[in-house]
């Protein structure tokens, strides 16, 4: 996942994207939380968007029907999550990255919170609780075999991804019916991080 929850990146995608711990993708996230790829750094910072531009950048990741009712959140520079606008269907979104070489804004909805929450604390997802994640805008490289890779090598299998949606927490069968490859067409359906308790379909849309 670019996030994918790469990402699981989930999302797309690899672990750079889902950086952030604890219960954070939840709809009103905590104080405290630790900081995820989006996170501000104090030189950024003094160039920060405004409030509407994030909310704006955050929209951009899922349609228009879903994004504006969602949550909006943000990392802060100290850490922690910032709620920019609170939505009515369970869909959470967050901003594009800077520091990440392309966009990379997402939206999720709760059994994908619940699924990458499980990621990011190296647990078994929780069963029988299918999520959807959305990456309108592309997501940021990641590696499609290691789902905690933080960098390119000569063994992960790095791709690029484009604008896609993510399928994530469906039984083994449902990814069993999707190319598995560690080097797969990312122009068509695939399966990231197979073999993996993280494996989740990526589905480009263009």
């Amino acid at each position: 996942m670019n996030t994918s929850v790469q990402f699981v990146q989930f999302v797309s995608a690899g672990a750079a994207l889902f950086s952030l711990s604890g219960s954070a993708w939840a709809a009103d996230p905590p104080a405290g939380t630790p900081p995820m790829h989006h996170a501000a750094t104090a030189e950024s910072a003094k160039s920060a968007p405004t409030d509407d531009e994030l909310i704006a950048s955050a929209m951009k990741a899922a349609p228009k029907k879903v994004a504006e009712n969602a949550t909006i959140v943000v990392p802060d520079p100290k850490g922690g999550m910032r709620t920019l606008r609170k939505g009515s269907n369970g869909f959470t979104c967050m901003p594009d990255n800077p520091e990440t070489p392309g966009p990379d804004p997402m939206c999720w909805d709760k059994n994908a919170g619940d699924w990458i929450d499980a990621y990011l604390n190296h647990k078994t997802p929780p069963a029988g609780k299918v999520g959807l994640m959305y990456m309108l805008s592309g997501g940021t490289d990641a590696s499609n075999t290691d789902p905690y890779a933080a960098k390119p090598s000569a063994a992960n299998h790095w791709i690029k991804t484009g604008p896609h949606i993510m399928i994530v927490g469906a039984d083994a069968g449902f990814y069993d019916s999707y190319p598995k490859s560690a080097d797969p067409d990312t122009k068509s359906p695939y399966v990231m991080w197979a073999g993996t308790p993280y494996q989740h379909l990526m589905a480009p849309i263009r």
